[in-house]
């Protein structure tokens, strides 16, 4: 084996691991590359309109590996049954790679959530749209907001363990550079990945000059146990109109990790829906867990 597939090979490890804990193979089979329809609610329904309680409508963005319809199977309905009009899709899909998707150049998957979010604006009639996303899902939007004009199409993000500045998969990344050919590999077969390292050139572009823009509310919900972004206060933002919480300081009986944050965290869940509507906004404790 070459040294450099010894590095690769549990990059490759970790990161599947959780895309298999996101994508139950009884509903992988259901993705499609347009928005897909939750069979049991009004999700990714293009005839709802927001409600005066709850004027925006909520674009749902998954993380790497990741689709529109197995990352959102716990938030998704969580929030349509509070009265959202609720949205996702797929981007970042590679050629000949169905299912699992987030893996294209982040700055495209950039201008597919653009487009996605206009075709969600046309048809609710909405003047802006608040977007949540987890992991990738969380960062990529970012790019959208300095770069592709969303700041003025978007009030809020919510970022459920998102890699905002990068990860070092618990140090296996520093590793990289001392194997030949790997970074390249990496960038050429996963460039989606390659822009999450930490000390890319895409997250030095996004981050020059801070880490947010005006006018857009930003919330990041990370976890300790966090095992994909490391080190995980990575997630964090800095900027005037930013509230980073930590889920165990919420309920430190919490023990959810990366994958579990995004997909049936209810603790965290609640989180979002306070994110969403601060002006309604109750206190997030452990017994969120049965709301």
């Amino acid at each position: 084996m070459l040294p450099w597939k010894r590095v690769l090979r549990p990059l490759a490890a970790l990161l599947l691991a959780a895309a298999a804990a996101t994508v139950p193979a009884s509903t992988a089979t259901a993705a499609t590359d347009s928005a897909a329809t939750s069979p049991s609610s009004g999700w990714n329904d293009y005839s709802c309109k927001p409600s005066a309680t709850h004027p925006r409508p909520v674009v749902l963005v998954h993380g790497t590996f990741g689709n529109s319809i197995d990352n959102w199977l716990g938030l998704a309905p969580y929030l349509e049954v509070r009265g959202y009009c609720v949205y996702s899709l797929d981007y970042g899909q590679l050629p000949g790679v169905p299912l699992f998707h987030g893996l294209g150049p982040i700055d495209k998957s950039a201008e597919q959530l653009s487009t996605f979010v206009d075709k969600v604006l046309s048809a609710t009639g909405a003047a802006k749209a608040d977007v949540v996303g987890h992991s990738q899902g969380g960062l990529m939007p970012r790019y959208y907001l300095r770069f592709l004009g969303g700041a003025a199409k978007v009030n809020a993000l919510v970022g459920l363990a998102p890699d905002n500045h990068g990860t070092t998969l618990n140090g296996l990344t520093n590793l990289l550079p001392y194997f030949p050919g790997a970074e390249d590999l990496l960038s050429a077969a996963t460039p989606g990945l390659a822009d999450q390292i930490a000390g890319s050139a895409f997250l030095t572009k996004l981050n020059a000059g801070g880490d947010t823009v005006p006018g857009v509310h930003y919330t990041v919900i990370a976890t300790r146990y966090d095992e994909v972004v490391t080190p995980w206060r990575s997630a964090y933002l800095g900027g005037s109109d930013v509230d980073n919480v930590l889920l165990q300081d919420l309920c430190p009986l919490d023990l959810s990790e990366h994958v579990a944050i995004g997909l049936f965290d209810r603790i965290a869940f609640h989180e979002v829906a306070n994110a969403l509507d601060p002006g309604r906004a109750t206190p997030t404790t452990c017994a969120s867990a049965l709301g």
